[in-house]
């Protein structure tokens, strides 16, 4: 069993319901438990800054799959919810976002696969709700979490 973090973020339609059905999805998924949700906040666009803001939060996991398999499920859970993740600017607007930030201590380099997230030490957005779940977490290859957050102040 790995514990992961798996980051979650709407910016379009009900975003709450969204991100709602998104968990509940998520909780269905046979070798996946879901043990905790962050607060969900309010944050601005990141890279492509033409668009609404976003509701973002996180998700400790605990999951028996491997971490390429949770992605996949992260991906269908998307897909399942409308988001066509070739359409539209990268980094836009998104219906649902579901990003495997952190599986464990591992550090994963695959093509379509990375982790931790590669851009997760410079992204608050994200920070912040992994602090709020777990505020001794460690990112594998870029040190506390705490650390992570006050270097962007």
């Amino acid at each position: 069993m790995a514990k992961a973090f798996v980051g979650i973020g709407s910016n379009l339609g009900d975003r709450e319901r969204q991100i709602a059905e998104a968990l509940e999805l998520l909780s269905g998924e046979d070798g996946i438990e879901v043990l905790a949700v962050s607060t969900l906040r309010e944050t601005e666009p990141v890279g492509y800054r033409d668009q609404p803001r976003f509701l973002n939060g996180a998700v400790a996991v605990e999951t028996e799959l491997p971490a390429r398999e949770l992605l996949d499920r992260l991906l269908a859970i998307e897909r399942r919810l409308g988001r066509v993740r070739s359409e539209g600017p990268r980094f836009g607007p998104r219906t649902i976002d579901l990003d495997l930030l952190l599986y464990g201590a591992e550090t994963i380099d695959e093509p379509g696969l990375q982790v931790p997230h590669p851009r997760l030490a410079e992204r608050r957005f994200a920070l912040e709700p992994l602090a709020e779940l777990e505020p001794a977490l460690e990112v594998p290859g870029s040190g506390p979490v705490q650390a992570l957050l006050a270097g962007l102040e």
